[in-house]
C-alpha cells in the first residue's frame, strides 16, 4: 500500500523496525515508512525514537511511502540500557503491550534467574503483567527438585509460571490461551526456544528455529528484529534473542519495590531509602534470614542493585 500526498496525516501502528525502515499498519493495510529527521534529532535519550508497538502520526513521502512525523504518548514500554558505549541511553524493545512472558530453558542454554529477574523488574516498573515460561522440560532427566524450587519461588512471588516443551506439547495449550485477546511480548536469550513455542501454538506463525553453539552452549540468533504478528485472536511481539539486559531508570532505593515478595517488609525498614544491602534494622534482610524471602532472589536483587549503583559503567547481563 502507498499513501497519497493529498491525504491528511493519519495514525498508524508500528509492526516492525529494520533500523531505517518501518512496517506500519494504517487502516488495516501495511505500508513502509521512514522517520522524520527532526524526530530523530529531538530524542537523545534512546537509540530508537520509534519503537515496535508505537502508535504514530504518519504522513506521505513523495514516493507514496509513509513518513512517521510523531509518536503518540506511550502507555508503557520495555526498555533496557543501550549496549556498548552509548552512555546513559536506553533501547526501547517494544511499547504499548498488555503482558510479557520471559522465556528461559532448563538447559541448552541453562536457566538464568539473573536475566529473568532483570526483565521482571522492568515489567514491574512499567506496571506490565509478567510471567515466566520454563521451556525444554523434555530435556530434564535429573534435577527435578531444582526445577520445582524455581517454579515455587516465582509462583510464591506472585508470578505465573508455565512449563513447556515444543517437542512433547506440554504447556502449549496453556500458553496459547494466555496470548489471546491481548498484545504479548515473548522475550528471552537466544536458543531458549521462543520461536519453536510460537510455531507450536500457531502453525501459521512461521519463524526459523536455531541451534545451540557446541562451544558456548548458548543460542545462535535467528529472529533478527522485533516484530508484531497475529497469533489467534491476539498479537505477539517476537523479539530477537537478548544477550544482556541492563536496567535503566531505577534508583537504588527504588529497586526493592519491584520485587513483589519484598513489599510486605519494606515499610518496616528503619530507613526510608534502605537498599536492603547493608543497612541496620533492615526488615528485608531479616525476612531473608527468617526464610520468608528466597536467598537466591535476594542474591539476584543484590546483583541488580550493584549494577544500578555502578551506573553507566555497567552493561547488564
Amino acid at each position: 500500500m502507498t499513501l497519497s500526498q493529498d491525504a491528511a496525516t493519519t495514525e498508524g501502528w508500528v509492526l516492525e523496525s529494520t533500523g531505517s525502515w518501518y512496517r506500519v499498519l494504517v487502516d488495516g493495510k501495511e505500508i513502509r515508512a521512514t522517520v522524520r529527521g527532526k524526530l530523530r534529532l529531538n530524542d537523545t535519550q534512546s537509540t530508537n525514537p520509534v519503537a515496535v508497538g508505537d502508535r504514530v502520526v504518519i504522513g506521505a513521502n513523495e514516493d507514496g511511502t509513509g513518513l512517521i512525523m510523531d509518536v503518540l504518548e506511550r502507555e508503557n514500554r520495555i526498555a533496557r540500557r543501550a549496549a556498548g558505549r552509548r552512555v546513559g541511553q536506553e533501547h526501547i524493545m517494544v511499547a504499548n503491550v498488555d503482558q510479557i512472558w520471559v522465556v528461559s530453558s532448563v538447559k541448552l542454554p541453562r536457566f538464568n534467574p539473573g536475566f529473568v529477574d532483570r526483565v521482571l523488574v522492568t515489567a514491574s516498573r512499567e506496571e506490565i503483567s509478567a510471567g515466566l515460561i520454563i521451556n525444554k522440560i523434555d530435556l530434564l532427566v535429573r534435577d527435578h527438585d531444582a526445577l520445582q524450587y524455581w517454579v515455587d519461588t516465582y509462583r510464591d512471588a506472585g508470578y505465573r509460571v508455565i512449563l513447556t516443551s515444543a517437542v512433547t506439547g506440554e504447556g502449549i495449550d496453556e500458553l496459547g490461551d494466555s496470548l489471546q485477546d491481548r498484545i504479548s511480548v515473548v522475550a528471552g536469550p537466544s536458543g531458549v526456544g521462543k520461536s519453536s513455542l510460537l510455531n507450536a501454538v500457531d502453525p501459521s506463525f512461521v519463524r526459523r528455529t536455531g541451534e545451540i553453539s557446541d562451544k558456548t552452549k548458548k543460542g545462535k540468533h535467528v529472529t533478527t528484529r522485533a516484530s508484531i504478528v497475529p497469533v489467534g485472536t491476539g498479537y505477539v511481539v517476537d523479539t530477537p534473542g537478548i544477550r544482556e539486559f541492563g536496567i535503566i531508570g531505577i534508583e537504588p532505593y527504588e529497586l526493592g519495590h519491584f520485587f513483589p515478595e519484598f513489599t510486605d517488609f519494606i515499610g518496616a525498614c528503619k530507613f526510608p531509602t534502605c537498599t536492603h544491602d547493608h543497612e541496620p534494622e533492615c526488615a528485608v534482610i531479616a525476612a531473608v534470614e527468617a526464610g520468608f524471602i528466597s536467598e537466591e532472589r535476594w542474591s539476584s536483587y543484590l546483583n541488580i542493585l550493584a549494577s544500578i549503583q555502578a551506573g553507566t559503567a555497567d552493561r547488564g547481563r
